[in-house]
């Protein structure tokens, strides 16, 4: 992981939930694969993605998916 990706990755003001959240949370062992995640989320941004996301977080905490 460069440097310049955790500078985007801290550019973004943190949220309520993330694409991490609803990848299945355990299942993302890899910090690397977190941080692919959040600048995956800052490249593809709109406003769509965020409504998407907080849907499918109701039923990741609901159900505990990707939860140990």
């Amino acid at each position: 992981m460069t440097a310049n990706a955790q500078r985007r990755r801290l550019s973004v003001t943190p949220g309520m939930t993330c694409l991490w959240q609803i990848s299945g949370r355990s299942e993302v062992t890899d910090f690397s694969d977190w941080v692919r995640l959040d600048l995956e989320y800052i490249d593809q941004w709109s406003l769509w993605l965020d409504f998407q996301i907080l849907l499918r977080t109701i039923p990741a905490v609901l159900f505990g998916r990707g939860a140990r």
